[in-house]
């Protein structure tokens, strides 16, 4: 096994805290590049915070840079089971992070490359590397798994009760 493919199995342990609490599954683990050791954990709590800004990413950005002691994670890889969104490639960014290694590509919202590539924007001051498809199959399942039963719960209950708002992704997310 992989660094990068041990690394997102701890990112889909993550996610699978998300999906404990019916979150959308989504993981992430910031590893510091010297003594390669995990700084930061997240997963996806938007729902259980009621934020927007709930991300897993927007979480283990917060709790590796308390642990550094710094905002900046020059030194530093985040794995994330979904491709970042827009807030979260520009928080990769502004942290100055050196890697991203993502699972699963999100053809709606993804900013490292599906629709846009934030990351690799020449324009800004500092640009990150990026690596795709790390056990893209396991990223993959648990949100096919996920949102499966969300619509199968959904279709019991015949309406909406509070748990996902905007209607649901395509199959294929």
């Amino acid at each position: 096994m992989s660094p990068d493919e041990k690394y997102m199995k701890e990112a889909l342990k993550q996610a699978k805290k998300a999906a404990a609490l019916k979150e959308v599954p989504i993981g992430c683990v910031i590893v510091r590049e010297g003594d390669n050791k995990i700084i930061g954990r997240g997963y996806n709590r938007r729902n259980t915070d009621k934020s927007t800004l709930s991300h897993a990413e927007i979480s283990a950005i917060k709790k590796a840079a308390k642990a550094a002691g710094d905002w900046r994670l020059e030194d530093c890889t985040i794995y994330v089971t979904l491709e970042p969104c827009p807030m979260c490639a520009g928080a990769i960014v502004q942290s100055r992070m050196h890697r991203l290694v993502f699972g699963a590509s999100s053809p709606k919202s993804g900013c490292a490359g599906s629709i846009l590539n934030l990351l690799n924007e020449e324009r800004f001051n500092h640009q990150v590397e990026i690596e795709k498809g790390v056990l893209k199959e396991e990223c993959s399942e648990i949100l096919q798994a996920f949102f499966k039963d969300l619509r199968e719960r959904l279709s019991v209950k015949g309406k909406y009760h509070g748990e996902l708002k905007g209607g649901l992704p395509a199959e294929d997310e």
